[in-house]
């Protein structure tokens, strides 16, 4: 209790309050342009959180994070456009509902299912604190190098089985960010790795400097390269407060959509997308009237944005107790951890408990903050949509540039964000995933630094699981690569027969 009334202390603070308020209002705005969603948002805004404070700069990310999914459903429902990525699925029943003269009652339930999913998760997240604090502290002893290696390994096979159809590509992709996590002066034995005697490369890429090119330049330029499509004009009617009515009406799709949300952001690698596939999967099996799935189903809409906004809060467990981000939006966020002397993984338990408790309070603030604005300037924020795409691509590449420059007052940090840039636009073109090399760059770069730390230890490779945590995770692994095989056995098999 005492570490919890510490941390809601923290988030007092006149600035954390204000950063709360920018990145939460930022971040609805953000979420209803289509074209910038929060990776970008929160690649560009990465620079500036290297002059603000820790605290302040990781609510001022968390605001983002957790309000953009609540604005992405607007332009979703309302032009049948996906705000973000994730709220691709919401456009199959919200946009119905809009066609059929129900915009309002389909943001009302946008809005309210993304608020209970948000609040359920952090919820959970604060009676595990509570209930299980005094135990997490005890992590540290359980938890060594080795053990935070094969957490990381862990990490990387998830997010590679989580691209079902694509692994080989989603492998590849992790080697390049691993390969970029290598390039360096390993200053412990005074060796150069893929630095081809270019100083600049002796301390490695800046992370920031990667993340703002293949995220935020590379959408720049695609914004900038095509074209400016009219959006169609779109009228929000009807109240925003029914929706409440109806979710309680919905009780059991909406709890079980809650629920798969927290337990996927948990999985590292898994996230949202297949959060809202279980769980629009599961109400329409539970549905009585399954047929209006995808023509106007308050269910499916109650199921799609339950699930995605439950997520953020739960997919910062992972973050928090292994150091081991489970997706791109918390990868950048461990950027600021790194940069503020925080390591996230078992030790934050026992040094920083009232820090934990300030983010999943902050995260509950933000979704009360955001229901709030929605509800009071829906019809304004929704006029974001009509903003053309050069302008905004014009834009993002300024805000970029200055961003990056500001770091380190540094034009090759310039010169490479251009660079990474562009290979972010080719994989755009391509229809590539960017998730994988963010993740491999830092996910790799943790391998690396485990490795090494523990390589006292380490004499055999049966030396790396002989701890009781690693060789579980080791277990997990193969459990995991296992079920990758059996089934891409099993799908084969099944090809054949059909």
């Amino acid at each position: 209790m005492d570490a919890f009334l510490l941390g809601l202390s923290n988030l007092m603070v006149p600035s954390v309050m204000v950063a709360i308020v920018i990145g939460s209002i930022g971040g609805l705005i953000i979420g209803a342009v289509p074209g910038i969603g929060p990776a970008i948002a929160i690649a560009i805004l990465l620079p500036a959180t290297v002059f603000l404070d820790d605290l302040v700069s990781l609510v001022l990310l968390l605001g983002v994070y957790g309000s953009s999914m609540y604005g992405g459903a607007i332009p979703a429902i309302l032009i049948n456009t996906p705000g973000t990525p994730v709220n691709a699925l919401t456009t199959y029943d919200g946009y119905a509902l809009t066609r059929r003269g129900e915009a309002g009652r389909a943001l009302s339930l946008a809005y309210s299912a993304s608020f209970f999913g948000g609040c359920f998760s952090i919820t959970m997240a604060l009676l595990a604190l509570f209930a299980f604090g005094p135990y997490l502290r005890d992590l540290g002893a359980l938890f060594g190098q080795r053990d935070i290696l094969m957490a990381a390994v862990l990490g990387s096979v998830l997010l590679i089985a989580a691209h079902k159809q694509t692994m080989g590509l989603a492998a590849m992709l992790y080697g390049f960010g691993f390969l970029i996590a290598m390039i360096g002066r390993q200053s412990s034995r005074d060796i150069d790795r893929f630095t081809f005697g270019f100083e600049y490369l002796f301390s490695g890429f800046n992370l920031i400097v990667v993340i703002v090119g293949i995220f935020a330049l590379s959408q720049a330029l695609n914004l900038m390269i095509g074209k400016d499509a009219a959006a169609p004009e779109a009228r929000v009617t009807g109240g925003l407060l029914s929706g409440f009515k109806e979710i309680a009406g919905n009780k059991v799709v909406t709890l079980i959509s809650a629920c798969y949300g927290t337990v996927m952001g948990i999985i590292p690698g898994v996230g949202e997308f297949v959060a809202q596939f279980f769980s629009y999967s599961t109400a329409r099996a539970l549905s009585k009237e399954p047929a209006r799935f995808g023509h106007g189903s308050p269910e499916g809409l109650i199921a799609s944005e339950t699930s995605n906004n439950a997520v953020p809060a739960a997919a910062m467990i992972p973050l928090l107790a292994l150091g081991v981000p489970g997706e791109a939006l918390t990868a950048m966020m461990m950027v600021v951890f790194f940069d503020a002397g925080i390591k996230p993984g078992p030790d934050v338990f026992e040094n920083n408990p009232d820090f934990l408790f300030s983010l999943f309070t902050a995260l509950l603030i933000i979704n009360v903050l955001v229901l709030i604005t929605l509800l009071a300037f829906t019809k304004y924020i929704a006029k974001m949509i009509y903003i053309p795409n050069r302008f905004l691509g014009a834009f993002i590449m300024i805000l970029a540039f200055v961003g990056v420059y500001s770091i380190r007052n540094s034009l090759p940090d310039c010169v490479f964000a251009m660079i990474f840039g562009y290979i972010g636009y080719i994989l755009r073109r391509l229809d590539w995933p960017l998730v994988p090399i963010v993740l491999g760059l830092v996910l790799g770069s943790i391998i690396l630094e485990r490795l090494t730390a523990g390589s006292g230890q380490i004499k055999t490779a049966i030396d790396l699981i002989n701890r009781p945590v690693s060789g579980t995770l080791f277990v997990v692994i193969l459990m995991v690569i296992g079920f990758i095989i059996w089934t891409s056995i099993t799908n084969r098999r099944s090809g054949y027969q059909n």
